[in-house]
């Protein structure tokens, strides 16, 4: 009986316990090299919201100098960049991809280290101050983008 007791008031906190939120995640991450040297390459990836929403303010990586982010859009029948300054809303639970074509990363100054078939570790700042990591899959400018990610 006396175990009883104890173990009573243990399962009640544990079932009054919550669940820490989910944070959010990325993944699909790869970059392209640039064709010519000096000039920049570019980030893809899926940002995916954890349980509330957030922004993503900055996308770093210690092989590179400098990266921007960017969205591209028609105007007129020409395709135009655009830099995201304030940031991206990720909504709670949703995705945010950063594909070919659409928003991307511009990744100036890439060392000379990084090679096609390694690795690069990006790193994302959210408006939370949850920093995500997440290392990219490096392919060469002519190069497939990579599906088994």
């Amino acid at each position: 009986m006396r175990l009883f007791s104890i173990a009573l008031p243990l399962v009640a906190l544990t079932a009054c316990q919550q669940a820490a939120p989910k944070a959010a995640s990325v993944d699909h991450a790869w970059v392209r090299l640039p064709a010519v040297s000096g000039r920049p390459g570019a980030a893809y990836f899926t940002v995916h919201g954890g349980a509330v929403e957030d922004r993503l303010m900055a996308v770093s990586s210690p092989l590179a100098v400098r990266a921007e982010m960017h969205d591209m859009s028609m105007a007129e029948g020409m395709m135009k960049m655009s830099p995201i300054d304030a940031g991206l809303a990720v909504p709670a639970k949703g995705d945010v991809k950063f594909d070919s074509g659409g928003k991307h990363v511009m990744l100036y100054d890439i060392s000379p280290s990084v090679l096609p078939g390694g690795k690069m570790t990006l790193t994302f700042t959210m408006a939370s101050g949850q920093k995500l990591e997440a290392e990219a899959a490096v392919i060469a400018a002519g190069d497939e983008e990579p599906k088994d990610l």
